[in-house]
């Protein structure tokens, strides 16, 4: 029986517009964890119903996706938030790979993904189109159907195992049971790399610098707190994530969530 994955972080939360929402995420064989995180799944049916708009603080991870209508596509990172408008009926089922997980399938730089999303073919040729069209003809409702599929097609082109993915899955792990680490110093402090090893290498496998990752994590972090608790001391929630003053930390937040952390906390959810 597959096993579920964790709680999703990063999600914003939406509107309370009805329709009907599934999202389940399932973690991986173990020949296949060293280089993905999980698998996941998001059905909807909105028939009848207006569109709506689903927002991420997305991970530093690349994903493959497989969406009702659309080509199947490999996302790259993107700087800002993923939006995504669902209508009518549907489903995505997406493969998360780890921070530089996918790197080692890559002849290139990881860098030349982000902020696109590419089609599957474009990567894998033929063998990516073919993938694509078995998934589609499956099922809605068949989870483990789509996750053999994947993985049948990852086995057959699995790389050697990258060191460099086993030190940035540490480095993650760092900075997410770390919070004093809000700058690149600090992670260069406590992992023992320095901080033009540590550009090279997010640069080369993440796609994005070290700093974005920090950040992105520490936005996380603000998210769950804001979501839990209404009653937030914003100066001392702003130190905590590393920023100098309240003002400078609310403004990214608006920046990247599109509101205020106090708007942001006022919605339902």
């Amino acid at each position: 029986m597959r096993q579920p994955a964790g709680q999703p972080r990063g999600v914003l939360k939406p509107p309370d517009t009805g329709g009907v929402f599934r999202h389940a995420r399932y973690q991986p064989p173990p020949d296949l964890s060293f280089f993905l995180e999980h698998f996941w799944v998001v059905d909807w049916d909105l028939r009848g119903q207006a569109p709506v708009t689903r927002e991420v603080l997305n991970h530093p991870c690349i994903h493959l996706l497989f969406e009702t209508g659309r080509p199947a596509q490999v996302a790259g990172l993107e700087r800002g938030r993923f939006t995504r408008t669902l209508a009518g009926e549907g489903q995505v089922f997406g493969v998360k790979f780890r921070p530089g997980g996918f790197r080692p399938f890559l002849d290139f730089s990881v860098s030349r993904l982000t902020g696109k999303i590419v089609p599957l073919n474009k990567i894998f040729g033929n063998p990516g189109a073919a993938l694509a069209a078995q998934i589609q003809a499956l099922d809605p409702g068949n989870d483990e159907a789509r996750m053999l599929a994947a993985e049948a097609f990852l086995r057959a082109r699995l790389p050697e195992r990258d060191e460099n993915v086993l030190r940035l899955t540490h480095l993650v792990e760092l900075i997410m049971s770390d919070p004093s680490i809000t700058r690149v110093s600090d992670l260069a402090a406590v992992s023992g790399l320095g901080v033009r090893t540590l550009q090279r290498l997010f640069g080369d496998y993440v796609g994005l610098a070290p700093k974005w990752m920090i950040q992105r994590y520490r936005l996380h972090e603000a998210l769950e707190r804001v979501s839990a608790d209404r009653k937030v001391d914003w100066a001392h929630l702003a130190l905590d994530l590393g920023y100098f003053d309240q003002a400078h930390f609310i403004k990214d937040f608006k920046a990247l969530v599109g509101r205020t952390p106090a708007e942001y906390a006022r919605i339902p959810g």
